[in-house]
């Protein structure tokens, strides 16, 4: 059973054509993800599907009712004075009940004999318990508090709520009408690591359909069935989440690369019949006379020829595949300073509070040539206040922050602020030292500005233009340490993907902060784990620092089994016994059973 089903879309916006020959279909229970680079018109896309704004051309379909769908797209907030609790429970059916019987409970208040009150309050109290109405209060609650909207914010402004706890509460106000069908634009936004584990899950095991746009790979990973890929030309479909994508989009462009290669092979081989058939004709037509049949024959014939080789050639050029345009590697020596001691930094004994909140408590750590640090932790674990120290912002409470004099740092939220609005995107990166113009278009195309845009003024870039920008500016600013918080987040795929190629080639030390798994497996050799305040380290790779985790959690799982069978087993050995012989008899069987399962959990526990 189809859940959506649209065919042959198209948009313009101010007459020009942002995608075309669009169809997209969701059966139940699927979950796909939509991907594209930024400006190809995924979220004007999601918006036409949810018949928010009008497609130039297709048709869309729908096989349940539009009340049956929940939706999260961009600039969506409505009643936004409203509080949390208010603005999730908006026109709720429960809530409009709920509504009604406070007011008539108010009323009843002022005169609590009028039977009249009396018997409408009961009726709607009635009617409220009909409707699960305080099942579901404890529902709301239960919801805002999984998704980490603690209950001193219930009952602030939405409005007044930051990026990350808006998208907590718009996510608890869909999932609280039980929809079929959720349309979710990048859902994961500002969310830190548990949350975004937490909403994986939830999507997983939610029984209806999703179609969502997000640039979190990993997250595609763990909740697609499908991907469609939307470009200017049209939509794609591939089985399964990203990494099922790359893998299938290799494998189209092995095949197209052969096609190209069999095509010129055609074409050379066209190209050298039709020249011998020309050669042939030539020397026909100077022997051929108007007296002599046989060589006009023989002359026509050749002439038949050529021409249907002339003919192949020409439908071979009308059908040619285009080779792809191959993406430009950054090679430029602007990159790094020299830095010949080992030591960068050294952080010792290091503690920093705001107000009585304690963020870092006698953290010591030390940053080394060579390092490619990642920074992991809950929200609020202090991880932007690390960077901070290190790059000499804020200084600490108690401790030292030594940096050594060769030191040249550059840091990506820093860079963000100093862009100049007035400036070209071309202007503002002629503004690196040595920075020549040949190599700043170089450069730019490499980081997707290509031709025209180059010209664009920073004031009129998108956020994610912009951080582009920035990006570039501190990857040549020869800096010999590169401090990074969260610079992909308004990046799309393909950008993602060129910073992560950029950050593998860089020479310099790294510490980034960062919630794209993909990114930091491919960086960083070291993670840095910050937890209630306190530092540890693992001197390995972030792939091999989550198989340690998720070592370390199975065997918490475990030690926590052992230790609630061993309870069991002494409480059972310990028991007094009884004359019942069949009792007794039972008694040794569970006793054999528990010793069975503890040694079973103690021999995994060794593994």
């Amino acid at each position: 059973m189809f859940i959506l089903k649209a065919d042959n879309l198209s948009m313009e916006i101010g007459g020009k054509t942002l995608f075309k020959n669009v169809s997209i279909e969701v059966k139940d229970r699927e979950k796909v993800a939509l991907i594209g680079e930024n400006g190809v018109g995924k979220t004007t896309l999601l918006k036409g599907l949810l018949g928010l704004i009008s497609f130039q051309s297709g048709t869309v379909n729908l096989g349940i009712d539009k009340k049956e769908i929940g939706y999260m797209v961009q600039d969506n907030q409505i009643n936004n004075d409203l509080n949390v609790i208010d603005w999730v429970t908006a026109d709720h059916p429960n809530a409009v009940i709920k509504k009604e019987l406070e007011k008539i409970s108010s009323l009843l208040k002022e005169k609590p004999t009028n039977e009249t009150l009396v018997n409408q309050y009961n009726a709607q109290l009635q009617k409220y318990l009909d409707h699960n109405g305080f099942e579901w209060e404890i529902e709301v609650e239960k919801m805002l508090t999984q998704l980490k909207v603690p209950n001193d914010l219930w009952n602030i402004p939405f409005s007044s709520l930051s990026g990350g706890q808006k998208t907590r509460v718009k996510l608890t106000k869909i999932m609280l009408n039980s929809p079929k069908f959720i349309i979710l634009d990048e859902p994961t936004n500002h969310l830190d690591i548990e949350s975004i584990t937490w909403l994986e899950n939830w999507l997983k095991q939610f029984k209806g359909s999703v179609l969502f746009i997000s640039h979190e790979r990993e997250f595609i990973d763990h909740v697609a069935n499908y991907t469609y890929e939307l470009s200017p030309d049209g939509i794609k479909k591939y089985d399964g989440g990203y990494s099922s994508y790359k893998e299938q989009k290799h494998l189209e462009q092995i095949t197209e690369q052969r096609k190209i290669e069999k095509q010129e092979q055609e074409r050379k081989k066209l190209l050298e019949t039709i020249s011998q058939y020309k050669q042939w004709y030539d020397k026909a037509n100077a022997k051929a006379s108007v007296r002599n049949p046989y060589a006009q024959k023989k002359l026509a014939n050749q002439a038949k020829k050529f021409k249907v080789k002339e003919r192949e050639l020409e439908r071979l050029e009308k059908n040619k595949i285009n080779k792809p345009v191959e993406s430009k590697k950054i090679e430029t020596n602007l990159v790094s300073s020299e830095f010949s001691a080992r030591k960068m930094i050294d952080i010792s004994d290091t503690s920093f509070s705001y107000g009585e909140r304690k963020i870092l408590d006698n953290v010591s750590l030390q940053i080394n040539r060579g390092d490619r640090i990642a920074v992991v932790g809950t929200n609020g674990s202090g991880k932007t206040t690390l960077l901070k120290l290190m790059s000499g912002i804020i200084q600490p409470n108690s401790g030292s922050v030594l940096r050594n004099p060769q030191l040249k740092i550059g840091h990506f939220f820093q860079e963000l602020d100093n862009l100049n609005l007035d400036n070209t995107i071309l202007d503002e990166i002629l503004t690196i030292p040595h920075m020549n113009m040949s190599d700043a278009r170089t450069i730019l195309a490499c980081f997707l500005f290509r031709r025209e845009d180059v010209y664009k003024k920073i004031e009129t870039l998108s956020m994610g233009e912009k951080c582009r920008v920035a990006f570039v500016k501190l990857y040549f600013s020869n800096a010999n340490l590169l401090i990074l918080d969260e610079p992909t987040n308004y990046f799309d795929i393909p950008t993602r993907e060129i910073i992560e190629n950029a950050l593998v080639e860089y020479p310099g030390a790294i510490v980034i902060v960062a919630h794209d798994p993909y990114l930091l497996r491919k960086v960083a050799n070291k993670v840095v784990s910050l937890k209630n305040g306190k530092v540890s380290i693992f001197p390995g790779g972030y792939k091999e620092w989550e198989n340690y985790e998720n070592l370390s959690n199975v065997k918490q799982e475990i030690t926590n089994k052992l230790e609630q069978l061993q309870l069991q087993y002494v409480q059972l050995i310990t028991e007094e016994t009884t004359e019942d012989g069949t009792q007794e008899q039972d008694k040794l069987i569970k006793i054999q059973k528990l010793k069975e399962q503890i040694a079973e959990l103690k021999k995994k526990l060794n593994n």
